[in-house]
C-alpha cells in the first residue's frame, strides 16, 4: 500500500523548556513523527456527560432551598432559629447525596 504524501504543515512555537521536554519523552528518534504518532493515537475524551433531565431538576429544587436558607439565615436572632437553618441545611446535604448516588449509577 503507497504511503499518502503528506503536504500539511503546522508551526508552532516553543521555549527551550518544552523543546527539551519533548525531545525527553520522545520514543524513535524523529521528534514530528513521535509528535503526530502520539497526537493522532490518543483518545479525545467528551469534556462534559449528557446531563440527566432528572438530575437538573433535582439540583434546581436543591438550588430553590438554599435560597430560602439565605433568606432566612440573614434574618436570625435567635438560637432556635440558627437550630432551624442548621437542620435544613442537614435536608439539603442528604438530598445532594441522593443526586450524586443515582447520578453515579
Amino acid at each position: 500500500m503507497p504511503q499518502e504524501n503528506r503536504t500539511k504543515e503546522i508551526k508552532i512555537r516553543l521555549t527551550e523548556d518544552e523543546h527539551q521536554a519533548l525531545l525527553d519523552r520522545m520514543e524513535g528518534n524523529q521528534l514530528a513523527t513521535w509528535i503526530r504518532k502520539t497526537a493522532l493515537s490518543q483518545k479525545i475524551a467528551k469534556p462534559y456527560k449528557n446531563t440527566d433531565p432528572k438530575l437538573l431538576a433535582s439540583l434546581g429544587r436543591i438550588g430553590g432551598n438554599l435560597n430560602q436558607i439565605a433568606k432566612q439565615a440573614n434574618t436570625l436572632d435567635k438560637d432556635t432559629d440558627k437550630l432551624r437553618v442548621f437542620a435544613q441545611l442537614t435536608v439539603i446535604r442528604e438530598q445532594l447525596n441522593e443526586v450524586l448516588d443515582r447520578h453515579d449509577r
